[in-house]
């Protein structure tokens, strides 16, 4: 077993090798204080017959026991991955797949299973970390260490892998990947921050990755194993030759003269079927080593047509496509826009919820709920091809992912708009750039709804072809600049600064001159596509949708939470059934109750309102007859709150039998008389009642047989006079019974 560790922002981080998992090609658990994540690579012997691309997977899973749960639902066992899971798969594919050798073909299985989490470190950046050291160690063919870190600022200091709690307190957060010399990846979110921040917070990281790839090549020194031979391809010559006198010159004027994907595909297409009839003869069976010839030609004439100055629909490096967008384009959603740049379109429509619409968010990390979502879409057709599986797959998670981080930070604390917002996106169309599409059309389609965001939100992708000395750096790209492009960077913000970003780099990194420029760049192409978006929709509608559940919130004394709630819930459902509203309350006793309309809310405010309110004295009730008694009958004024009403008290004439004027669940209108200290209360309904003509009140007794037998019970009896000494009531004070002695005996007492 080796076992090395390193100290990284104050904390200690720890590679270990040839004690767990020793079958698979590659193996390392690494622990950042007590979370520790095992990754492992598994490579195939050989590559398929006729595999011309690299089958990489890469899983990270996180086991509930890592945090001390046990998984829900019926099974009690882990699940297909959660959305962090799958991220956190991506972020980890992305900076190690440019690091295989070109023509390593073989399937690499990498897996890192989360096995302890202190519920303080996150294990994505740790997972990245130790899939290369697995792939360092191993036999595969991987020999330029990768490494991920996580940044962000506290009160004007930058930190490395922070905390949830710092990361949470940060002012964002950006996570980080790249070699010894370059940054290869870039995920991140923050609240407009300007270019110059994000420079200095990657730099920073840099220097930490830095130290972990050299730390990687010193572990390895004692555990690495001798790296695998690549299989020599075959000789491809002749055939290339071949391809090329038919292909190579047409294919060239035909490029640069054709700016529509679909007539540009189409005229490939006819080409490259001409190469194939041509040459079957010579070569049968070859069909598919013809298309990988001729990509590879394609690749070489569309990269030096850009580094010459011209793009694949003729527009110069920093133009971005003709822009169109609509609101409104739906009649029946809280708000919609169809935001069309070039040849991409996003439909997207936002839905506004209540409290209880919430995603549940459950992992390794404390139960939360989620009040801004957003979904990605891309259909099949919007490529103008067959759908695959139904469902969103990774792509579409990333994706959506990286939209809801650029908008999300702009929208209203839930303070001031106390709703669950729901963003969905349907990529009509794509040409490049459909995740930046929906960013715009959703920054769109949430002004729509009434949302009241401060600033709107839009987002650009960019791209790089770079050959020895020569760059090209493109904004706006397209899906075919993406492709045989060596950078894929999105970058999307207001007019003040970045809120979200992502880059990808196909090849083993850029400098930071190059990355700077292209920041500089995106923000060039951002301000103009808010410009164009605002002849559209510049600031949030001043009402929301009239289908949207209208919020009204109320203040509720803790202590009558339970009150409102009722046993078993049966109070509030009554409400919800009664006005047709939607309640929700929290452990403050914040109720939120959404409505269609202002007439049911105002029934749901009543209900509740009765429910709190305190009894005052000497103000009239409309109250429900619960029980009846001999003496008079019990009248809930307020629910769960009753009073008696006497006999003597419900009307001016005498009542013999209280059920010949009323039976339980009628509706009596009463005044409330008192109050006692005990809570009890006196009602009365004759006193809402006119008084009888002659009707004479009882006064009290003034002769002289002294005052009736009520008041008898007052001192106005006095102290007796006779010689019977005190009264009974009177003998217990020890003063006027005296003190008997001891020898006296009882009977003389």
């Amino acid at each position: 077993m080796i076992r090395k560790s390193i100290e990284i922002g104050g904390k200690t981080l720890t590679l270990e090798t040839g004690r767990l998992a020793k079958q698979a090609n590659g193996s390392v658990l690494v622990s950042l204080q007590d979370t520790v994540v095992l990754c492992t690579a598994v490579a195939k012997d050989e590559a398929a017959p006729g595999q011309d691309f690299f089958p990489l997977k890469v899983d990270y899973r996180e086991k509930s026991a890592a945090a001390g749960k046990i998984p829900g639902g019926f099974f009690k066992r882990e699940a297909k991955p959660s959305e962090k899971e799958v991220l956190s798969s991506r972020l980890i594919d992305r900076p190690i797949r440019p690091m295989f050798p070109e023509g390593y073909f073989n399937e690499v299985d990498i897996q890192a299973g989360v096995y302890s989490s202190d519920g303080e470190n996150d294990a994505d950046v740790v997972a990245i970390l130790g899939a290369s050291a697995a792939l360092i160690v191993s036999d595969i063919p991987f020999d330029l260490p990768v490494a991920g870190v996580r940044v962000t600022k506290v009160n004007g200091e930058l930190i490395v892998n922070p905390t949830y709690k710092e990361t949470e307190e940060g002012d964002f957060d950006i996570v980080l990947a790249g070699t010894a010399d370059s940054i290869v990846m870039v995920e991140g979110e923050a609240k407009e921050m300007s270019e110059a921040d994000f420079m200095e917070a990657v730099k920073f990281g840099h220097k930490h990755i830095a130290e972990l790839c050299a730390f990687q090549l010193e572990f390895a020194k004692e555990a690495s194993k001798e790296k695998r031979a690549i299989a020599a391809g075959e000789d491809k010559s002749e055939m290339m030759n071949d391809v090329r006198t038919i292909y190579y010159d047409e294919y060239k004027s035909l490029i640069g003269n054709v700016s529509s994907k679909e007539a540009r595909h189409d005229a490939q297409k006819q080409l490259a079927d001409k190469v194939q009839t041509t040459l079957a003869e010579k070569y049968p069976e070859k069909g598919k080593e013809l298309y990988g010839i001729i990509h590879d030609y394609q690749y070489g004439i569309i990269r030096d047509m850009i580094l010459e100055g011209k793009r694949l629909d003729g527009r110069g490096h920093k133009d971005i496509r003709n822009i169109s967008s609509e609101v409104s384009v739906l009649p029946r959603t809280h708000g919609s826009a169809l935001f069309t740049r070039g040849e991409t379109q996003s439909l997207t429509t936002v839905t506004l919820g209540t409290g209880n619409d919430a995603q549940t968010i459950e992992g390794l990390k404390e139960e939360s709920k989620k009040k801004f979502i957003l979904h990605y879409n891309f259909p099949g057709f919007s490529t103008g091809e067959v759908s695959g599986r139904p469902g969103p797959g990774r792509r579409e998670i990333g994706h959506g992912n990286l939209a809801e981080r650029a908008l999300k930070k702009m929208a209203p604390s839930e303070t001031d708009f106390p709703y669950v917002i729901r963003v969905v996106s349907d990529v009509l169309e794509s040409n490049g750039s459909s995740s930046m599409a929906t960013v715009c059309a959703g920054s769109l389609a949430l002004m729509d709804a009434g949302v009241k965001f401060p600033k709107p939100v839009a987002g650009i992708a960019m791209g790089l072809i770079k050959e020895g000395d020569r760059v090209a750096i493109l904004s706006d790209i397209l899906g075919d600049e993406d492709h045989f492009g060596d950078m894929d960077f999105k970058v999307a913000g207001t007019a003040d600064g970045i809120t979200a970003i992502q880059m990808d780099i196909k090849i083993r990194g850029i400098s930071f001159e190059v990355f700077e420029t292209a920041l500089a760049q995106a923000r060039e192409g951002r301000l103009h596509i808010l410009g164009k978006m605002s002849e559209t929709l510049s600031a949030p509608r001043e009402t929301l949708s009239q289908y949207a559940p209208h919020l009204y919130s109320m203040q509720i004394p803790p202590d009558m939470i339970g009150t409102i709630i009722g046993p078993g819930g049966k109070m509030i459902r009554h409400i919800i059934a009664e006005s047709g509203c939607e309640l929700n309350i929290d452990d403050s006793g914040m109720l939120t109750i959404a409505a269609v309309n202002h007439n049911n809310a105002e029934i749901a405010k009543q209900m509740v309102s009765r429910l709190i309110e305190i009894p005052e004295k000497g103000k009239t009730y409309e109250g429900t007859v619960k029980s009846i008694k001999d003496f008079g009958a019990f009248v809930e004024i307020i629910p769960g709150k009753e009073g008696l009403l006497h006999v003597s008290e419900i009307d001016y004439k005498r009542v013999a039998n209280v059920e010949d004027v009323m039976k339980v669940g009628d509706t009596v209108q009463v005044i409330l008389l008192d109050i006692d200290r005990d809570g009890k209360m006196k009602l009365s309904r004759k006193a809402l009642m006119p008084k009888p003509e002659g009707y004479v009140e009882r006064e009290p007794r003034k002769d002289d047989r002294g005052p009736r037998r009520d008041d008898r019970r007052g001192d106005s009896r006095g102290p007796r006079r006779d010689d019977r000494g005190p009264r009974r009531d009177d003998r217990r004070n020890d003063d006027s019974r005296g003190n008997r002695s001891d020898d006296q005996p009882k009977s003389e007492n």
